[in-house]
């Protein structure tokens, strides 16, 4: 009987590989390649702008201006980035950037700053950020609630509390202080840029280079086998939020100094486009996999996109289509790339027809091989198991 073998994919083979080959992945299959792809867009992006608003889009005053836009939803980003690499989803971001806001310039709060420092306003917006995102997280990991369903819970409860709080009212950031530092600029860099290369910075160490980050991407790669080695996936979920809302709580720091105000508007849409630059930047919404850099790179080149719209007297509708033609690509081009991962590869050794097992047999058993009720396996019918043949 000739024998033959079925050659099954280990886990993790790369996406695309060729059956007969045995190669391994294409340079666009992995982060590299995904992150050249993205410098490259970002850079014609850049010609497009150079050559439509000649002068005006090279300006330093200019290049300045999208690096402060990208701030913003940078930071925001890189929490939205673990959240979804960990197999989740916050709609709530931009409503806690408006709590956080204006509960960090109340009239109590900013008495307080007046009295000891400034720096009382920036631990009030990080702690509320993060008490919402602690809520966040618990109801999902030990309330059994879908993601979608409890940040959007979040997203309308934070939006009231905060209308609630300022009684729909702008209030005014009266720290001199406070404004002239995050105001600022190091060097000539402005310092809500530095802040934003910062968090970016300690992101990319926490999910590279941690045990938090390997679990995260372990917890989004499959929670039941993370759990099964040894991962606490509730206790790690809540900190994901956390992590979120601590990200949303610098956010509304770097708002408020930049609009010198609190206000319940802040951060509206701005989870949309968090979630669109972090699946530009190749982060798989079913989690699993992501990178700091790609996210970062998605951020500068929406921010880039509405830039050179803006300076070509283009609309904002036409901006928003734009983006979401570039957010449906992003996600089939994902899609194809995790398909052709998941395509298994079959190599047949040695002689015979039909190398791979039939439905219902083991490896390797012929067609007609199996077992009679009662036989042992592989032993024909009329067979008595065991008897030489005559």
């Amino acid at each position: 009987m000739s024998e033959t073998t079925t050659a099954t994919p280990p886990a993790g083979s790369a996406a695309g590989a060729s059956d007969g080959g045995g190669k391994g992945p294409g340079l666009l299959a992995g982060p590299l390649g995904r992150n050249l792809g993205l410098v490259v867009a970002l850079l014609v992006l850049c010609v497009v702008g150079a050559i439509t608003a000649p002068g005006r889009f090279v300006d330093v005053d200019n290049v300045l201006t999208i690096l402060r836009l990208a701030a913003v939803v940078g930071v925001v980003s890189v929490g939205m980035t673990f959240v979804i690499i960990g197999g989740g989803i916050d709609l709530s971001v931009g409503a806690l950037v408006a709590l956080s806001s204006v509960w960090a310039t109340t009239l109590a709060t900013q008495a307080m700053a007046a009295d000891f420092h400034w720096i009382v306003m920036v631990f009030t917006a990080i702690a509320v950020g993060a008490g919402a995102g602690l809520i966040n997280g618990v109801v999902i990991a030990y309330g059994k609630l879908v993601a979608f369903i409890a940040t959007l819970a979040m997203l309308a409860a934070a939006r009231g509390l905060a209308e609630i709080i300022a009684n729909r009212r702008t209030q005014i950031v009266q720290d001199r202080g406070f404004i002239d530092f995050f105001g600022g600029d190091v060097l000539g860099i402005p310092t809500l840029v530095i802040i934003f290369a910062l968090v970016a910075a300690a992101g990319w160490v926490l999910l590279n280079r941690t045990t938090f980050g390997r679990r995260t991407f372990a917890v989004g790669g499959n929670a039941e086998a993370a759990r099964l080695a040894g991962i606490r996936v509730q206790r790690h979920t809540v900190w994901l939020y956390v992590l979120s809302g601590v990200t949303c709580g610098i956010a509304a720091v770097m708002l408020m100094a930049r609009t010198t105000t609190g206000s319940s508007t802040h951060g509206t849409l701005l989870e949309l486009d968090a979630i669109a630059a972090v699946v530009i930047g190749g982060t798989l919404l079913v989690g699993g996999r992501g990178t700091i850099v790609g996210t970062v790179l998605g951020v500068l080149i929406f921010t880039t996109l509405g830039n050179v719209f803006t300076l070509n007297n283009l609309s904002s509708s036409a901006q928003a289509v734009a983006r979401g033609v570039i957010i449906v690509l992003a996600v089939l081009l994902q899609q194809r790339l995790a398909l052709g991962g998941a395509r298994p590869r079959k190599k047949a050794r040695g002689g015979g027809s039909g190398g791979a097992a039939a439905p219902g047999n083991p490896t390797g058993a012929q067609p007609g091989g199996s077992a009679a009720d009662g036989g042992p396996a592989g032993a024909r019918p009329g067979d008595s198991g065991g008897r030489p043949p005559h």
